[in-house]
């Protein structure tokens, strides 16, 4: 089955049904992440986890998510270099008939032609772009196929997360309704919950590792070196799954509190992607070329592992979370 197949079998199925962060049973959530990512190729996780993400956010903004869509979030931004338009989308409601209109393009939206609605992020213009607020609101957008909305996934040249089908996506003057601006602008960052949902992807980060630590399980033989290596892998998945729960207990203790909030979110992304870098070296030299040559599924993941951890920003958060906490003068 493939990713749009098996994202909607996980949708129909309940499985995408997820706690809210905040609510009393996040480390709940963060788990169910993990699991999902390790026993599912990770373009299934990568697409699945927008789609909670969306539907929290949705329920946030006191919205029910529409029932059978599987939802993304687009608030990527890029260099305007020919490819990429507009850094941001624009609303207008100049035109003739007064509709509200969407136009410009969107990099890095994952799920193009399987996500059916998408939660995007636009500068809004009362008259013209100069008009526009430098804080974007949200919009929920009918994104099914159709003239004003052209799909581009030509510069995806990896077979990492391939089948995520992420690449950029322009509105032309797609129309939204009114009542599917989401909150004021700026709402979607300034809220806490922002914070809370980045502790998100760094559990799908944690599962699509401890998949390749599951299938070192399958492989291993009784050479020391491989053991040794395996032992230090379990010692990250153990560790992985910890940091997740833990930062689950202490969102649901204080979900208002928005710096530490932030400082979780970093510190947490930040150990993820140690670990599972980790277990990136640690299957390579435990078992050199071979799984990568002739198991495929191996190879796929372990891709697809090593890109999707470029999500973290690295030493950019790190220089945030140093600054803060000197700032702050108290402890991670």
């Amino acid at each position: 089955m493939n990713a749009a197949g098996t994202v909607r079998s996980l949708l129909d199925g309940g499985v995408l049904d997820l706690p809210d962060p905040g609510g009393g049973r996040t480390a709940e959530r963060h788990l169910a992440l993990f699991d999902l990512a390790r026993t599912h190729p990770v373009s299934v996780a990568r697409i699945a986890e927008a789609h909670t993400d969306a539907t929290s956010i949705l329920r946030a903004a006191g919205r029910a998510p529409r029932r059978g869509e599987i939802y993304g979030v687009w608030a990527s931004a890029g260099p305007s270099d020919g490819t990429r338009i507009d850094r941001r989308c624009q609303a207008a409601t100049e035109r003739p008939s007064e509709r509200t209109v969407i136009t410009g393009t969107k990099p890095f939206a994952s799920g193009l032609g399987l996500v059916t609605r998408a939660l995007v992020t636009a500068a809004w213009a009362t008259r013209s772009d100069s008009d526009a607020t430098s804080a974007p609101v949200l919009v929920d957008v009918d994104v099914t196929p159709t003239s004003s909305i052209v799909t581009d996934l030509t510069a995806w040249s990896t077979p990492a997360l391939a089948e995520s089908a992420t690449g950029s996506v322009r509105f032309d003057e797609h129309p939204v309704d009114d009542a599917d601006v989401i909150g004021a602008p700026g709402w979607y960052l300034d809220r806490v919950g922002f914070w809370h949902g980045a502790c998100a992807p760094a559990a799908c980060w944690a599962g699509a590792a401890a998949g390749l630590v599951d299938a070192a399980e399958r492989i291993v033989d009784d050479d020391p070196h491989r053991r040794a290596h395996l032992g230090a892998m379990r010692s990250d998945v153990w560790a992985l799954q910890a940091m997740l729960a833990s930062a689950g207990r202490e969102i649901d203790e204080d979900p208002d509190e928005g710096w530490r909030a932030r400082q979780r979110a970093l510190a947490l992304r930040h150990q993820v992607e140690r670990a599972a870098t980790d277990i990136l070296d640690r299957f390579g030299r435990a078992f050199g070329p071979r799984p990568f040559a002739h198991d495929g599924a191996v190879n796929q993941r372990w891709l697809d592992v090593h890109l999707y951890l470029r999500q973290d920003h690295a030493e950019r958060d790190l220089a945030v979370l140093g600054e803060a906490k000197s700032r702050a003068g108290a402890d991670v």
